[in-house]
């Protein structure tokens, strides 16, 4: 028996999508894509935000993966919560929310005055961040037709990329206001969170016009929802299948999660620390190094999005052609190489236009197979839950991990020139943490999902 869900595809994933197919898409997509853009402000803005608020002895690196593992503990928070909610109030609703919170705290943050409320504000922030995420995927996974399934999930997870690249162009924007006195020097961060709490208009879009999946709403009306009971994490754990994939997921995400948060997205403030010694030597001032080297920060990220959207697309294509596991060993292994060339070779500004983006083709990419591959591991009552644990465990652990990039620039390399290579090539290491993990993982591709098999083995 075939249900209308898993007929067969002819040509390319979106050539079987209805207008509500796409309605649903879009929607989604533009829910991540802001997500992201709040994510890459905070990256953009968070030296000049730690320069701001602390005292003139404290690193603002240092500080910096301080506020950077706040951050992640609140998404990784928001991720198990929402998660949970996800599978029980719905995936609708619960993406409203999440999108409402991370949007409006986005602004508050912008009224930071000391290290502290603007870690609060971060923590709020991603408790919306980390909830969005679990519930959107799960949105398409169940609403689309089977075979369109991967291809959306990895677009979905590859236009991710253009909020990355906006927060970029924001950026730019900024340091040339404060180049022209438009904004005074060294508060356009303050700005960039104003303008990230515009996507608020969003959750009012999906409040009117978004319906539950058909799959979720059979369980609910035929009180099957209810027989799972509240905690949705018990039967996760309590069901030997369920458990070894959430196990297995969750270490392959931290591997990625800590590679891209503790060290990629720390991109940024190795082009200002390089470029900065680069002006200085050449005699420019403070005042003119400042707005010189935002500017060039901003261009890093743009240019490190831009890889990453193409080299997105690319590792949906492997995980659909050559099978989950095999996009995974890929991924791993060329985002480590890519990102020890980077940290370890980038002295030119000229770099940022060639050598950044080969790093954010690679290193990026397995967020495509994870997007892909978690809403696979789960049956629909609870998909949203072990979406979120896979992805927020590994963002607990990670917020342990993010530091250690400060602590070994400043405690262990911190005699040398240049510590921040050191450090970064240090943490390279933990893409073998994925790599060691991987031979454990189950295969999905060309599977149906879990609450389909019997149907298939008919």
């Amino acid at each position: 028996m075939t249900s209308p869900r898993s007929a067969p595809v002819i040509g390319r994933w979106w050539h079987a999508l209805s207008s509500y197919h796409w309605f649903i898409f879009i929607v989604v997509a533009l829910g991540w894509l802001f997500d992201c853009l709040d994510q890459q402000l905070f990256t953009l803005s968070r030296m000049q935000a730690m320069k701001a608020l602390l005292s003139a002895d404290k690193d603002p690196v240092l500080w910096g993966t301080y506020a950077t593992s706040i951050f992640i503990a609140g998404w990784a928070t928001g991720g198990l919560v929402f998660g949970v909610l996800g599978d029980r109030i719905g995936r609708a609703k619960t993406m409203m929310v999440t999108i409402l919170i991370y949007a409006l705290c986005t602004g508050l943050s912008a009224l930071s005055t000391s290290f502290w409320d603007f870690a609060f504000y971060r923590f709020l922030t991603g408790l919306g961040v980390g909830g969005e995420f679990a519930v959107g995927v799960a949105l398409i996974a169940e609403v689309l037709p089977d075979k369109s399934r991967s291809g959306a999930l990895g677009a979905l997870q590859a236009l991710s990329a253009i909020g990355n690249m906006s927060a970029a162009l924001i950026g730019m924007g900024m340091a040339w206001m404060e180049s022209t006195g438009t904004i005074s020097l060294g508060n356009s961060w303050r700005w960039m969170f104003v303008i990230g709490a515009l996507p608020a208009a969003l959750a009012l879009v999906i409040r009117m016009r978004v319906k539950e999946p058909q799959c979720w709403q059979q369980l609910k009306d035929s009180g099957e929802l209810g027989k799972h009971g509240a905690f949705t994490y018990k039967e996760l754990f309590t069901t030997p299948r369920w458990r070894r994939n959430a196990i297995i997921a969750m270490l392959l995400v931290c591997s990625g999660v800590i590679g891209l948060w503790g060290i990629g997205f720390f991109t940024p403030e190795l082009v200002r620390t390089v470029l900065s010694k680069t002006y200085a030597s050449q005699g420019m001032t403070k005042e003119e190094i400042g707005p010189l080297v935002d500017k060039w920060a901003s261009w890093s990220l743009l240019t490190l999005q831009l890889g990453a959207f193409f080299g997105m697309l690319a590792a949906s294509w492997v995980a659909e052609k050559l099978g989950r596991k095999a996009a995974f060993a890929i991924a791993f292994t060329t985002s480590m190489t890519a990102t020890a060339c980077t940290f370890q070779f980038y002295t030119d500004a000229s770099q940022t236009f060639w050598l950044i983006p080969i790093m954010g083709f690679f290193q990026p990419s397995v967020f495509a197979v994870y997007a892909i591959y978690l809403p696979e591991l789960f049956p629909t009552h609870l998909r949203s839950t072990g979406t979120s644990f896979c992805y927020n465990v590994g963002r607990f652990l990670a917020a342990a991990g993010v530091p250690m990039l400060g602590i070994l620039k400043t405690e262990i390399y911190g005699h040398l020139e240049e510590p921040m290579r050191p450090a970064a090539l240090t943490m390279c290491a933990v893409f073998l943490l994925g790599l060691i993990v991987l031979p454990f993982a189950p295969e999905t591709k060309g599977k149906p999902l879990p609450e389909h098999e019997k149907e298939f083995a008919h």
